[in-house]
């Protein structure tokens, strides 16, 4: 098998089925309707039957193709005896959708587990459309969306054991690959584990070690200093299918996995992972989702990127397996739509936690909502978002004033008010880069950030501005680290070690 996926990347690469490759193939109208999951205009676009146009047809549509057009070298005969593919009639029709997967360099120089570079793939049960037959329980869902946002958060620092929970298709190992020695992955699903180690020999993936169960039955007793997880977060009554919904009470799957992560963690390590959680009526979700990381010990951030509520989200969900329209459509719409109601839910929120075994004895956990678009990757930033995270609670007020503050790279200082008044009626600094935050401060904030470059203790400057200002120096001191500490938690002030 591994001799036959080798050839078979092969022609794949030199037929130029990649993700560059079929976006250009196809053009843009056609490309951003099959984003959308609408196919007739790549089918027009790949009608001619040239080389890439046929595989296109044949592993991301779907849709038979003559065997007589097949590209040459193409092993249909091996194909079929491995149950990639059925011929009949002279038609060949793939079992599975089989994408071009591109890490962006995210995977580093290569490790152990060998290199990925832009001619990674992912192998999963094919894409389930309108019309098709209902999804059966093991499905394999491909890559998407949740993938990419969980590659784009974990970390970039190299890692020396790596866990991804709930492996799916295998797609976090591609990324995982070129940074991590020695890598995991576990799910629930055999037929998950089957398609994802076709995956990595499609990549080639060696050496990562498949294990069957559920949460961290697997590696009881074992610790990582990099977990990812995009795990079945759903929040549904009933566990239809492995692929997104757990069988757990709502979110307790999700609670149980941020629990239970830091035990595993190495000392150092950091766990990512997306989650659904529950907005109740009569209860702060950041109540709900910050209890989960409370008792853990390891420092933490929370950030909802996306409420929904009841309606849109059984929608979203009743969509995402073709079930719309389908008999049994109002059912279910009804039976899950009521189970909301009858739990007092108003919202589910989607977003990503992480944490991290910082060893410290006072751990530190923020809990947000942030929904603007940000820098990718984040895993390019992620470390120094915890750290100031944390260096922003641990500070004490006297340390804070002897510290020597510089003001982040890219932030940028915006004044406004009426035409030629003496004093603007709001400032504001904004971040260019990373999480591009902004905040509203006060002139002293504002001052600061024009003067703090590393050079000078705190104390100093704020003494220089109650000259130049008229103010009390004594007041100053006073207010400055309370107003100071927000700002340096999100990024806009560092603490100079040089």
């Amino acid at each position: 098998m591994n001799d036959l996926l080798g050839r078979l990347r092969g022609l794949l690469l030199d037929t130029g089925y990649t993700i560059d490759g079929v976006r250009e193939r196809l053009g843009d109208v056609a490309a951003t309707a099959l984003s959308r999951e609408e196919t007739v205009p790549a089918l027009r676009a790949t009608a001619e039957g040239d080389p890439l146009a046929t595989l296109i047809r044949l592993w991301w549509l779907g849709a038979p193709v003559e065997a007589r057009g097949m590209p040459a070298g193409l092993p249909v005969e091996e194909l079929a005896a491995a149950g990639l593919v059925t011929v009949e009639g002279g038609r060949v029709t793939s079992t599975v959708h089989l994408q071009p997967w591109e890490t962006d360099g995210s995977g580093g120089s290569g490790g152990p587990v060998g290199p990925v570079g832009p001619g990674g793939y992912v192998v999963s049960d094919r894409k389930v459309r309108p019309g098709d037959p209902a999804l059966r329980p093991d499905h394999v869902v491909g890559a998407g969306g949740a993938s990419a946002n969980l590659a784009q958060l974990a970390s970039r620092r190299p890692a020396g054991r790596a866990l991804d929970i709930g492996t799916g298709c295998g797609v976090q190992v591609l990324h995982l690959a070129g940074r991590a020695e020695e890598i995991t992955a576990t799910d629930v699903n055999p037929r998950a584990l089957e398609l994802s180690r076709l995956s990595w020999a499609l990549s080639g993936i060696t050496g990562v070690d498949a294990r069957l169960g559920s949460l961290f039955d697997p590696v009881e007793d074992d610790r990582f200093d990099l977990i990812v997880a995009n795990p079945p977060f759903v929040i549904s009554p009933a566990g239809r299918f492995t692929y997104r919904e757990s069988g757990f009470h709502a979110d307790d799957f999700c609670r149980d996995l941020v629990r239970r992560a830091p035990r595993h963690l190495a000392p150092g390590g950091t766990c990512h992972l997306l989650a659904n959680w529950l907005h109740v009526d009569g209860e702060d979700w950041r109540d709900r989702v910050g209890g989960w990381l409370a008792g853990t010990g390891c420092d933490g951030w929370v950030v909802q990127r996306d409420v929904q509520d009841p309606a849109e989200y059984v929608e979203l969900w009743l969509r995402d397996a073709a079930e719309q329209g389908t008999p049994r459509h109002r059912e279910l719409y009804d039976d899950w739509f009521g189970w909301f109601e009858a739990a007092n839910v108003t919202g589910i929120g989607f977003g990503w936690i992480t944490l991290n075994d910082s060893g410290s004895l006072d751990p530190v956990v923020r809990v947000e909502e942030y929904g603007r678009p940000v820098e990718l990757p984040v895993g390019e930033y992620v470390d120094e978002v915890l750290g100031s995270i944390t260096t922003a609670h641990r500070l004490t007020d006297a340390e804070l004033l002897g510290s020597r503050l510089v003001v982040a790279e890219g932030v940028l200082e915006e004044r406004v008010g009426p035409p030629g008044a003496e004093d603007p009626a709001r400032i504001v600094l904004r971040q260019t880069g990373g999480l591009r935050r902004s905040a509203a401060v006060g002139t002293v904030e504002a001052a600061l950030a024009g003067v703090c470059d590393g050079d000078y203790p705190l104390d100093p400057l704020l003494a220089a501005i109650a000259e130049l200002t008229g103010e009390d120096h004594d007041d100053l001191r006073t207010k400055a680290p309370a107003a100071l500490r927000p700002l340096i938690a999100e990024g806009f002030f560092h603490i100079s070690t040089g």
